[in-house]
Formats: structure tokens, sequence, C-alpha cells
């Protein structure tokens, strides 16, 4: 291929990006329904039960706060030394780091595998999210988020459900899962060109009012986005970090069965993330946030007061639908309201917000689960996020007043 300008319209290009996004919702999750397997088998090196059960634990967390780390990192680099490399290189540090429980016989080693895929998923968020801001622009941009969102989320169900078939094997088998990356490495080298930002030009009629950014960041649209996004990402990992065990207590569930509520959730987000751009055309940002927070709360309450399997599908099916509204309206928010010099960085502490609330979110819960056990931390998460959605409804008039100065789309 020639050295010319990206195309957006590229069917191998949009295939290309789709697949490396796909790459971040693996990062933690896909192990989920091998940690009670995983528990077991370091039980005789570790005595202790706590700290065997926080440790475990930490192969599904630990990514996630080496991503919150190395995001703002990545997205100084995207912002100064292009996308492309970064992608390419986070690729293959992915399938090496995310493949080590494969062969690791310690769990420090294999924390420590996890902790350079953190560093990977980072590179690969940040470059891949911020070449599509990049190649599209207003309602076009809006509704190829929502696809890559989408995108995740299918790629999520396919990767759940292979993670849980393959933990009822071996608990090592779902870590081969992330040699993935490197299928889409050729196709990163072939497909993808850096955008040169001083030529590219998109065509006027996809150009809109939403892309008329301003030349400094609007540090209200920020603390909300970046707020709300740790927020809801530490209640929304109540479910790949906490649901196993939940569901091992109340049914005896096998690791299949995890893995397929986990995907479940997941399928619906999917659905949710696909209609957004068509959702977007009719509403604004602030109006999508007590439809997102009151979903995810309803969802809640009803997983925590479940007395059976289904009852908790139905509440994670209900929540993943608010979860799938989530990340593409942030990320097409913060898209359209900052500076095209300045999007890598944003979009990095997008990322940094995200799996920051991730990390937290067994910190902040656990001391919780001990006193009160996990089905009342999800009712009681259900309560807080619901009380959130109501703020918004009540509020949002405010809060739109909050974020007009600054905000460049007007929905």
């Amino acid at each position: 291929m020639s050295n010319s300008q990206p195309n957006p319209q590229s069917l191998t290009t949009k295939i290309t990006l789709l697949l490396a996004s796909s790459l971040t919702v693996m990062a933690g999750a896909t192990v989920s329904p091998a940690l009670p397997a995983t528990k077991q088998y370091f039980a005789s090196a570790i005595a202790d039960v706590d700290t065997l059960t926080t440790l475990v634990k930490l192969i599904i967390t630990l990514p996630a706060l080496f991503i919150a780390i190395g995001s703002p990192i990545a997205g100084l680099i995207v912002d100064r030394f292009g996308r492309k490399p970064l992608l390419l290189v986070s690729s293959l540090l992915y399938g090496l780091a995310g493949s080590s429980g494969l062969y690791l016989d310690s769990l420090t080693a294999i924390l420590a595998g996890r902790a350079l895929l953190g560093l990977a998923v980072a590179g690969v968020m940040v470059s891949a999210t911020t070449l599509i801001a990049d190649y599209y622009s207003g309602p076009a941009r809006a509704a190829f988020m929502g696809l890559q969102a989408g995108f995740m989320g299918l790629g999520g169900v396919v990767f759940l459900t292979l993670g849980g078939i393959f933990a009822q094997q071996n608990w090592r088998y779902p870590f081969g899962i992330y040699l993935f990356a490197w299928s889409i490495v050729p196709l990163i080298l072939a497909f993808i060109l850096e955008p040169d930002r001083s030529v590219l030009s998109l065509p006027k009629e996809a150009a809109s009012a939403s892309d008329t950014l301003p030349q400094s960041m609007p540090l209200g649209i920020l603390a909300i986005v970046y707020g709300l996004t740790t927020i809801s990402q530490i209640a929304f990992y109540l479910i790949p970090v906490q649901l196993p065990f939940f569901l091992e207590a109340l049914v005896q569930a096998v690791p299949s069965q995890s893995g397929m509520a986990i995907a479940i959730c997941t399928l619906c987000s999917a659905i949710a993330s696909v209609t957004y751009g068509k959702l977007k055309q009719r509403m604004e940002f602030v109006a999508f946030l007590p439809l997102i927070f009151g979903l995810m709360g309803v969802g809640y309450l009803l997983i925590g007061q479940s007395a059976n399997w289904a009852q908790v599908l139905v509440g994670l099916a209900i929540s993943g639908l608010g979860l799938g509204i989530l990340m593409p309206n942030m990320t097409v928010w913060l898209s359209s309201a900052v500076p095209e010099a300045m999007r890598g960085r944003a979009l990095g502490g997008l990322s940094a917000a995200m799996f920051l609330g991730q990390f937290l979110s067994p910190i902040v819960t656990q001391p919780f689960v001990k006193v009160a056990g996990l089905g009342a931390v999800y009712a009681i998460t259900g309560g807080f996020l619901a009380i959130v959605a109501i703020g918004f409804a009540v509020f949002k008039a405010q809060i739109r007043r909050l974020t007009r100065s600054t905000a460049s789309s007007p929905g």
C-alpha cells in the first residue's frame, strides 16, 4: 500500500481497528472463570487464605492498575510520536505478557506478567481509540465509537465463553486466549496508516458544529467524565471479580456457567453500544447519564436479590445495557470537546480513569463483602447507582449549564 492518507472508509482498516479494540475487554475478565481453580492450585504454596484470595483476585485487577498508570503515558506518546508504532508494539507485548499463565508456575511471576499486560492494553486502547477519533467526525464518530464498544462486547462474549470452557479443563488454558493479539499484528502493519494530522482532511459534509474544538482543555467535562467513569468501573468490576465466587456459593456454579453469565452481561452491553450512534442523534451527552446509571442500578439490585442463576442473568442483562451506553458516550463526549492536539492525552486520561476504577473495585468492596456478603454488596451498589441516576435526572439542567461553556457538541 502507498503512504497516502488513511482511508477511514476502508473495510480492512475498520476491521483491524475493531479487532485491536477487542483486546482491551480481554485484559482481565477472560481468566475470571478460572479464579476458583487457580486459588485451589496455589493453596499449598500460600497457607493464609485471605492473602491467597487477594493475590488470586489481583490476576484480574492488577492489569487495570497498570493500564491506569500507562494510559497517560500512552496518551503523550501518541500525541508526540504517532499512533501506529504504539499500537504495533503494544500488540506484540500483549500476546507475550497475557499468555504468561500458560507456562509460569509462580503466582508472583504470573502477577508480573499481568502488570506488563496492563501496560500493553494501555497502548492498544489509547492508540486505537485515538485513531478512530482522528479518522471520523460528527455522527460518523459517534456511530463508530458505538460500533467499537459493541465489537468489544461481542469479542468479550466469545473470549469469556471460551475462558469458561477452557477453565473447566485446566486453569491455565484461558491464558492462551491472549495469543490472539499476535494474529492482529500483520493487519496493523498492512492496513493502519499513520494519520498526517497536518493534512488530514475530512469530507465537508461529515463535519459538524460538534467538531469545532476549543483551544484548551474543558476542565468541567474532564472532571465529570473521569469521575463518573471511575465510579462506574468500581461497580462494574464487581461482576468479573466477584461473580464467580457469588455463583459458586449461590448455586454451586461451575466455571463455564460463570463465564456464560459474564458473557450475557457483555452481550447486552454490545447490543446497547451498537445502538449508541442512533440514540446520540436524538439525545445530548448529559441526557444519557440518568439512563446509564438507572439501568446499572436496577440490574445490580436484581443480582443482589437473586435466589437462582436465572435471576442473576436477568440482572446482568439489564446492567449490561447501561454499561454498553456508558463508554461510547464518555469517549465521544471527550473526543468532541478537546483540542485535536491534546486528544491522545485526554483519551489516555479516560483510560486511566476507567481502569483505575477496575483496580480499586475489590479494594473498595472487599471490606463490605466480608461484613455483609456478596449479595448485600450487589444490592447496596445497585441502590447507590439508582440514587446517582435520580440525581442526574433532577439536576440535569444544572449539569448541562456547567458543561455547556466548554462542550462542543449540542447533542
